[in-house]
């Protein structure tokens, strides 16, 4: 007579987590990329196989969401929002940009079909000139995120000039919160992998 393990059969292993972090700026990286790189060396550091993929809007410029198929927009568009799709879990990293967040964010946002985000944990980090604004972003991202039905962490990561060194390199401070958003992300990933959550989001019904 077999273990019961064997009568089983081994749980197949998971495969190693996916990882979009998306740069939405259209500004040459500054701290706020910076910031995101720490994030992403913290991901690495909880789960050294992760797959971490930063998708730099600066530096990858984006079609303009007009409407036609996804399989007609160039190659540089269709791997953004391919990466994405693909993730297990999605970082938005946005700056403060007229009380809300820029519009090459929101146009890879316009890019992405529900299924993108839908059921899929994301992270947001956020960053101004001062606290006056520290919700502008988080509350305007969490109102489309809710229309893809992703679950968006309960607390994102605010950031000001206050948080980074003279050079730019985030402070202890801010890496340590950086860390715990990381844990946050990479743990609600492994739990809610392959989950479905309802009802659909209305963006999702037929």
């Amino acid at each position: 007579m077999g273990t019961p393990n064997s009568r089983r059969g081994k749980r197949a292993k998971a495969p190693p987590l996916r990882i979009a972090i998306v740069l939405g700026q259209a500004a040459p990286p500054g701290r706020l990329a910076r910031a995101a790189s720490a994030l992403a060396g913290e991901i690495r550091k909880l789960r050294a196989d992760a797959a971490v993929v930063s998708i730099d809007l600066s530096a990858t410029p984006l079609e303009a969401c007009d409407g036609r198929p996804a399989d007609a927009y160039g190659r540089p568009t269709r791997d953004a929002v391919g990466a994405i799709h693909s993730a297990s879990a999605v970082v938005l990293c946005s700056p403060v940009y007229r009380a809300s967040f820029p519009g090459v964010l929101k146009n890879v946002l316009d890019l992405l079909p529900v299924e993108a985000l839908r059921d899929k944990p994301v992270a947001i980090v956020a960053m101004g000139a001062s606290d006056h604004h520290y919700l502008g972003v988080d509350a305007h991202l969490r109102a489309v995120l809710a229309w893809f039905g992703a679950l968006a962490l309960p607390t994102s990561v605010y950031l000001k000039g206050a948080d980074f060194a003279a050079d730019g390199t985030p402070s202890a401070q801010t890496v340590e919160t950086l860390a715990i958003l990381a844990v946050s992300l990479v743990e609600l990933a492994e739990r809610v992998r392959g989950a479905s959550f309802g009802p659909p989001p209305l963006a999702a019904r037929v």
